[in-house]
């Protein structure tokens, strides 16, 4: 199989709303669309997902604002910088602000630098760039948790 083995679907309120956040702030490009049917396939630096109108008939229930609710889109890009100067400069509103954040793995750990914010309909993107990896000491290693 090639490609992603799994791509989001994001219902949309505003469709032509949401595209416009995706392309001309984050800077997805579009890969392929269906304009009839309110639907795009988006691409940033090999992170895939779809948006579509909120309308479609995978929706369970009636949507209600927000989307997203309990959906945390972790994206790894290759400039985070340039796309956090691009929030800021678009007057997004942060979730959370640029962050350098490292991670438990077993006994090493791994960084991220990254930042959230909400998309129109709710959905947390948290876009990060990955800073690497490095081993605990033995001390934090030998804790019960």
């Amino acid at each position: 199989m090639t490609g992603p083995r799994i791509v989001p679907e994001l219902a949309c309120a505003n469709f032509k709303e949401s595209l416009h956040f995706y392309i001309a702030i984050l800077g997805f490009r579009v890969r392929y669309d269906r304009p009839e049917e309110q639907f795009a396939y988006l691409d940033l630096d090999g992170a895939e997902l779809m948006l579509t109108h909120a309308g479609i008939r995978l929706v369970h229930g009636i949507p209600s604002y927000p989307f997203g609710r309990g959906l945390n889109l972790q994206i790894e890009v290759q400039d985070i910088d340039t796309l956090y100067a691009n929030v800021i400069a678009a007057g997004v509103p942060l979730f959370l602000p640029m962050e350098e954040r490292w991670y438990r793995q077993g006994r090493q750990q791994t960084g991220n630098r990254q930042f959230v914010v909400s998309d129109p309909d709710g959905y947390l993107l948290r876009f990060f760039q990955d800073l690497g990896l490095h081993m605990e000491n033995e001390d934090h290693a030998n804790r019960t948790w």
